[in-house]
């Protein structure tokens, strides 16, 4: 559990003593230090919000659009999208960061598969654009819905591993302003106290040099882009594609058809060694009705049936990790604005392989 901080304060910087973690927490590999962080991105990126005295008013809304299943109300504003992020996308952050980490093996194989790109391309990206990177980008993750957690997680990653990085987020929602917030903070380094030490000086840096992460994000449902489409945000080289949170409300909202014609339609343009990576509630909390008797099925389920028990012509999958449910749990001794929870998830890798 992440104690409580003044929301006018800026989280106090932690040791680097690695945390404690319970055995349930599978991939936990950041230190304490790490973590928090993190979290001070978080409350650094978002201080005018965990400050505002409508921040309560504006989360209770957020919850009862959520209730109601509105995605399109409790996503649709800016403000909501900037108090969700500081309220529940913290924890989410550690809890991914974690996962890549525990995954890099698989992660890493993706720079050494990319091809060779133009050298001469740019480093900045306009936000809109869905140019495919070059090489030299590194590793390449696509994010199909959800943003501020993934995007940090994935820049932790980076850090920890020295790689540089090519983010696409798409999402339905208008992420964009929370997204420049965020590479903003992560590219920066904190601000120090006037009274700071000359060693505290000298040691402070950004999370990421602004070369290192390159970020765009494109404003579009998933369950809308034809194959051409999916093509354009996939590009044409190995690239790790994350579904964090997302798979069940698309079979959910969208319906399984859709959903099942969507994934098809992402085995037949990713390149060969690509990555899907998918991380959800687990158990009962994601389970889709299909037919007129709405009998439930797991997401796991209609997962695995459609990318490994399913005719899919000219690929194949490979499932390389799968976990049905793994606590998150925070080390004592972080702290944040506001109080943080843990987190269960489950969580499934897989591996596409073109048949040539």
């Amino acid at each position: 559990m992440v104690s409580k901080a003044s929301a006018k304060k800026k989280a106090s910087t932690a040791s680097k003593t690695p945390a404690t973690q319970s055995s349930t927490t599978k991939h936990a590999t950041h230190s304490h230090g790490d973590q928090q962080t993190l979290l001070n991105i978080f409350s650094d990126a978002f201080a005018n919000v965990l400050s505002s005295e409508q921040f309560p008013t504006l989360l209770q809304e957020i919850k009862q659009a959520l209730f109601n299943r509105d995605f399109g109300g409790a996503f649709g504003k800016e403000e909501y999208l900037e108090a969700y992020a500081a309220r529940w996308s913290p924890t989410r952050a550690l809890c991914y960061a974690s996962v890549f980490c525990g995954v890099r093996e698989y992660i890493d194989e993706l720079v050494s598969k990319s091809t060779h790109g133009n050298d001469d391309e740019s480093e900045t990206a306009d936000s809109s654009s869905s140019k495919d990177v070059a090489s030299n980008d590194g590793v390449k993750m696509l994010c199909m819905g959800g943003c501020a957690a993934e995007h940090v997680a994935f820049a932790s990653y980076l850090q920890q591993t020295k790689h540089s990085g090519s983010l696409r987020l798409l999402d339905s929602a208008p992420w964009k302003h929370v997204t420049s917030l965020l590479q903003n903070q992560l590219t920066t380094a904190p601000p120090l106290s006037k009274y700071a030490s000359a060693a505290a000086k000298a040691s402070n840096s950004c999370l990421v040099e602004p070369s290192q992460l390159r970020v765009t994000f494109t404003q579009a449902n998933v369950l809308d882009l034809d194959g051409d489409g999916l093509s354009e945000q996939v590009g044409l080289e190995p690239v790790l594609v994350t579904l964090m949170f997302t798979l069940n409300e698309l079979y959910t909202e969208g319906g399984i058809g859709r959903t099942t014609k969507f994934l098809r339609n992402l085995g037949l343009v990713l390149p060969t060694g690509s990555l899907l990576l998918v991380v959800d509630s687990p158990g009962s909390y994601s389970e889709a009705a299909v037919g007129k008797e709405k009998k439930r099925y797991p997401m796991q389920w209609l997962l695995n049936h459609t990318l490994m028990e399913s005719e899919t012509p000219g690929y194949t999958w490979e499932r390389l990790e799968s976990e049905d449910s793994v606590w998150f749990r925070l080390p004592e001794g972080l702290t944040y604005p506001i109080q943080l929870e843990n987190m269960r998830y489950q969580m499934h890798l897989y591996r596409i392989h073109k048949l040539t």
